[in-house]
């Protein structure tokens, strides 16, 4: 039994900034079990055997042959198939071991896992009017149909048995780490609960699986709803020529030919926001981001999120645990929201003081235009660039010219193959779900082994959900033998003009490089158990490996070879190189402001218990209380935060990125204490203690391994220029 009862929408997905990422813990969006009747039509026609897929690498998605109306049939035969693979378990007579209990649960729910993949793929990336209806139906019967698992008290004392065998002693290290991950699961979704705490249970999850997917859908909705047409070059005012190239391309794919739409993305609004000389323009594109979800009308989300907070602390309750948030960080790295939050008020205040001298800065710059006006938040992004350029002499419109998302694509292969020996081939051979989607292959250097493919699907389009992501669509295993990972990254880009280069911004750029790092992670996996395998591990460890990876984009290598003039094809120059450095630490205090304010927000709603909580107020008065420059919004405003509302994935969990950041730090020193970014010494180190081993060991003790020592809070500090604290101050940091 693989995570595919913890994957948000069936998919191991990571998603950037978010990477909203489903680990372990977090619970399911979907479904329960179908009528047999309905269960009993041809639904699984699309596996050549039971399981797997057709065609070549060990078999790929047949995306040809999938019809959002089929999907409520083959999912439904998949249950049934499921469900007597799982009965076949429970019933054996023969004594509970390893092999008859834990290894064929591994071995089962093949089927239904590649179906909930193909069905994620479709609700993330094609979630169309027609798609949308099947996912409110099909909601609450997925969480109904992993409560119906989780609850078969066969299966659940076959796997007691063995974790509580000594014979436990006797199994491999994976093994036994196999062992306390199936009876850790099986115990948080309530198995020891009696029948009618189980029954309540089910209940709670049913009908939280129905919340988030209208939350979620709410959102889309929002975001394809709300957009910005310009009318006029007046309007256009300040745009370089990327972002006008990109809004006429937007318009123009919405019948609106010779017009401009800045659509309500993270990748249309920030550029907007950072060069339109338009306040008005840009007030009105800010208001329609900030507002998602939060609106008044059919699609407000503030109705949803007090239901969901309740229901999460009751459930909570009936596990035996004082909040949502002290359930959720239990196997965390964290452990304890005490922990969590321990280490966000150690960064906050910082932040919060580096604003106050952002905003400062930026004052100065708009009284010396005598532009009559006090910065809000629609300025911060416009007015930021403005103290960029003038104190390290840097323009984005200078950089951008040589970030072509191609050539960087390219960088971050050539990265792959210095860190971890990776090459990557086009292949055409394969199915793609959509036209903007390609495959590679990827092999060893060194061996040409097959190791994977990786597929990208680079640009937003309608019914695709904004922000960035990794998908898994097959962890890599071997217990049965040799199965090779397939995994995706997926982006909302503004697609250009055909033949015209893709340009996009530096925190684009790092985006692409941190989803690109799961992706690693999920390639470098080498374990034997697919539960295990490659980004299974605690959610406030899953972000390392990625954000470890943002550190290359700014190596001069990278920068050297593949940042090239989109015109002159002329690399970077050395001077702006240099500049791009100098300003490494330039408007820290935004970024983890806008960030930390949403993590925080997030675990202060999850530690209120069952109280009633108006959504607006609470996250109104959090931040008053928190000190939140009014110049700032949350990253995520509540009514929006799809990766605390639209799942269980990142609820109470938001603060991983923090989390993970600290390892980051610490882990890049690892290697400029060396001989450099690219020591190999250092990379093999890290493929062989942490992108490798998966959930197989903890991730305290991978990073010790990796690290010689714990990391803490100095690195973190260091990276983001912020003052670092006195040793009494960092006693419980990660």
């Amino acid at each position: 039994m693989r995570n595919l009862f913890f994957a948000s929408a069936g998919v191991a997905a990571l998603v950037s900034s978010g990477c909203a990422t489903t680990s372990p813990e977090a619970r399911p969006e979907v479904a329960a079990p179908a009528p047999t009747s309905e269960a009993a039509a041809p639904g699984a026609a699309r596996m050549a055997l039971p399981g797997k897929w057709p065609g070549p690498y060990g078999g790929v998605p047949p995306f040809a042959q999938v019809k959002v109306d089929n999907f409520k049939l083959a999912i439904s035969a998949a249950m049934d198939q499921y469900r007597r693979e799982l009965d076949a378990i429970a019933s054996n007579p023969a004594a509970p071991d390893f092999e008859n209990t834990l290894a064929a649960l591994e071995d089962a729910g093949r089927t239904y896992a590649k179906e909930r993949t193909l069905y994620g793929i479709w609700g993330s990336s094609l979630s169309s009017p027609e798609f949308q209806a099947v996912e409110r139906e099909m909601a609450p019967r997925f969480a109904a149909f992993e409560d119906e698992v989780f609850q078969n008290e066969g299966l659940f004392r076959r796997i007691e048995a063995v974790y509580q065998s000594p014979d436990k002693a006797k199994l491999t290290p994976e093994q036994q780490r196999l062992a306390w991950l199936h009876y850790t699961r099986f115990v948080r979704s309530g198995a020891k609960l009696d029948a009618a705490a189980k029954a309540r249970m089910g209940a709670i999850n049913q009908r939280l699986a129905s919340l988030y997917t209208s939350f979620s859908q709410h959102v889309l909705g929002d975001e394809e709803g709300y957009t910005v047409v310009l009318e006029s070059e007046a309007d256009l005012a300040g745009l370089p020529d990327s972002v006008r190239a990109g809004a006429a391309a937007a318009a123009e794919a919405r019948g609106q030919k010779g017009k401009w739409i800045i659509t309500n993305t993270r990748s249309s609004m920030e550029p907007f926001l950072t060069y339109s000389s338009r306040r008005d323009l840009r007030e009105k594109v800010w208001r329609n981001y900030v507002n998602r979800g939060d609106n008044g009308d059919a699609r407000d989300n503030n109705a949803i999120i007090p239901e969901v907070l309740k229901l999460r602390a009751e459930r909570a309750k009936l596990l035996g645990y004082a909040t949502h948030a002290h359930w959720r960080l239990e196997n965390a790295m964290a452990r304890t929201p005490e922990r969590a939050m321990e280490l966000m008020e150690a960064v906050w205040k910082p932040a919060v003081a580096r604003v106050r001298e952002e905003v400062a800065d930026m004052q100065k710059v708009a009284d010396k235009e005598r532009a009559k006006l006090k910065i809000e938040p629609w300025d911060y992004r416009f007015y930021a660039e403005k103290v960029r350029k003038a104190k390290y002499d840097l323009d984005q419109n200078e950089v951008k010219p040589y970030l072509q998302l191609e050539k960087l694509r390219e960088g971050m292969f050539w990265v792959a193959g210095e860190l971890f020996g990776f090459a990557f081939t086009p292949v055409t051979d394969v199915p793609v779900y959509h036209p903007d989607v390609r495959v590679w292959e990827v092999k060893d250097q060194a061996s040409g082994r097959h190791v994977g493919l990786w597929y990208f699907d680079p640009y937003a389009r309608p019914g695709k959900r904004s922000g960035a992501w990794m998908n898994a669509y097959r962890n890599q295993e071997r217990f049965k033998g040799e199965v090779t990972t397939i995994v995706s990254n997926n982006s909302n880009f503004v697609k250009g003009a055909p033949g015209e280069a893709v340009l996009i911004s530096w925190e684009d750029a790092s985006t692409l490089f941190h989803e690109f790092g799961h992706a690693l992670h999920g390639l470098s996996s080498s374990v034997s158990y697919p539960s295990l395998a490659g980004t299974s591990v605690a959610r406030d460890y899953v972000e390392f490996p990625s954000q470890l990876l943002e550190h290359w984009l700014s190596t001069p290598q990278v920068l050297n070879t593949f940042a090239l003039h989109y015109q002159t094809g002329k690399p970077i120059p050395q001077a702006l190189v240099a500049r791009i450095e100098k300003a490494a630490t330039f408007n820290q205090g935004f970024g983890t402001v806008e960030y930390l304010s949403s993590a925080l927000v997030d675990m202060k709603l999850h530690l209120a218990g069952d109280v009633s909580i108006d959504a607006d107020a609470f996250e109104r008065d959090t931040l008053n209380a928190l000190g939140m420059p009014k110049e700032i919004v949350m990253r995520h405003r509540t009514p929006q935060f799809g990766h605390v509302f639209a799942s269980d994935g990142y609820s109470a969990g938001y603060y991983s990125y923090l989390w993970s950041d600290t390892l980051t730090a610490d882990a890049f020193e690892g290697f400029t204490e060396g001989k450099g970014a690219y020591d190999k010494a250092v990379a093999e180190k890290l493929r062989k203690s942490v992108f490798s081993v998966g959930n197989t060991v903890d991730p305290a003790e991978g990073y010790r391994a990796f690290r010689g020592r714990d990391a803490g809070i100095n690195a973190l500090m260091r990276k983001r220029g912020f003052p670092v604290p006195a040793a009494a101050q960092t006693k419980s940091q990660p």
